[in-house]
């Protein structure tokens, strides 16, 4: 299980934190996004501050206070704004899935990579040895930014994207 306890984590380009209700506008604007649309597979098709705020005051506490769901915020580590979200989900007694987007104007800073690191800490002080991941056969960008961030590709496939569709997959593990 993972544990809450832990966050926030920083590093020096950014933190990992618990998200808040002040998130959910950057949030949801940054799911209207062309490449998130494309790539993320977001379980909801559409998002608004509403049911953003609606889904932090419910599954994301409750993930967070039963440890088996870590929907948080990727932060600027100076100003504290939200850049980004990572989820930690399926989560075990010994392994968890990562998953992540940014916004348009945060991208090629390095900043999944740092927020790749800091998730990597908070599963191994959670207890976990191996993270794994997943990206559609298309999605370049990020297969590169899991692999500059440990995670080696071990398979590929037909899989299920969070948002329901059946897609290619590459599947990456990382142990830690």
């Amino acid at each position: 299980m993972l544990n809450a306890a832990l966050l926030p984590l920083a590093n020096d380009s950014v933190r990992l934190r618990p998200m808040t209700r002040l998130d959910a506008p950057a949030y949801a604007e940054g799911t209207r996004d062309t490449e998130v649309r494309t790539y993320a597979h977001l379980p909801a098709p559409d998002y608004s501050r509403a049911s953003v705020v609606e889904m932090i005051d419910g599954v994301i506490a409750t993930g967070l206070a039963d440890g088996d769901l870590a929907v948080v915020t990727i932060a600027d580590a100076t100003a504290d704004n939200f850049v980004g979200s990572l989820v930690l989900f399926d989560v075990t007694t010994d392994a968890a899935e990562v998953g992540f987007w940014l916004r348009p104007e945060a991208r090629g800073r390095g900043l999944t990579g740092a927020a790749l690191r800091l998730a990597a800490q908070f599963a191994r002080g959670s207890g976990l040895t191996k993270l794994s991941a997943r990206t559609v056969v298309d999605n370049v960008a990020s297969q590169h930014v899991l692999v500059k961030a440990g995670f080696v590709a071990v398979g590929r496939g037909l899989g299920t994207a969070p948002s329901g569709l059946e897609v290619e997959l590459v599947h990456y593990e990382c142990r830690l």
